[in-house]
């Protein structure tokens, strides 16, 4: 846990793994997010039972409600050498622009990476995808240390950017 700033009012906000009484919660936050993808909660549902193939955290109000949420996913398998994908975040609009952002990137990343240690692997790199009109490659800069490493055109609805965070240097 920790004290957190958002809107003018201190709030004190927990990252911890979602479960599967966050489903509705973090459907309706993807609902807002993630406009031109349907079915949320039947989405969510299906990611939170991939675990430990998917990783879903959330971001916890001190009043229980949950705010935002990041998922995880392994790629090509579980390896000693882990290739993560940071496959979505999303936080609600009202609480947008506070580091929520940044604060589900940064402690979700210790607590997987933590995990992976646990079961005798390490991060090698961490792989995000997005439009690449999205202003959070700045935040994935910011925070991963994420570059462009290849632009697919018109991959879902718009051109795709693949970004690549190594930690293996």
């Amino acid at each position: 846990m920790c004290e957190f700033e958002v809107k003018n009012f201190p709030m004190i906000l927990t990252i911890r793994l979602a479960n599967s009484e966050d489903v509705l919660a973090v459907a309706k936050i993807h609902s807002i997010a993630f406009t031109r993808q349907s079915e949320s909660v039947k989405w969510v549902a299906c990611n939170l039972n991939a675990y430990p193939r998917i990783i879903m955290f959330v971001a916890e109000s001190e009043a229980g409600d949950v705010i935002g949420y990041i998922q995880w996913l392994h790629k090509s398998g579980f390896r000693k050498e882990a290739v993560i994908e940071l496959e979505q975040i999303a936080v609600l609009p009202e609480f947008q622009g506070n580091g929520i952002g940044a604060k589900l990137i940064n402690d979700s990343l210790i607590h997987l990476t933590q995990y992976l240690v646990e079961n005798g692997s390490k991060l090698k790199a961490v792989l995000v995808t997005t439009r690449s009109d999205n202003a959070a490659q700045k935040l994935y800069k910011r925070i991963l240390g994420a570059d462009i490493a290849a632009i697919i055109k018109n991959l879902y609805s718009y051109d795709e950017v693949i970004m690549l965070a190594r930690f293996d240097q």
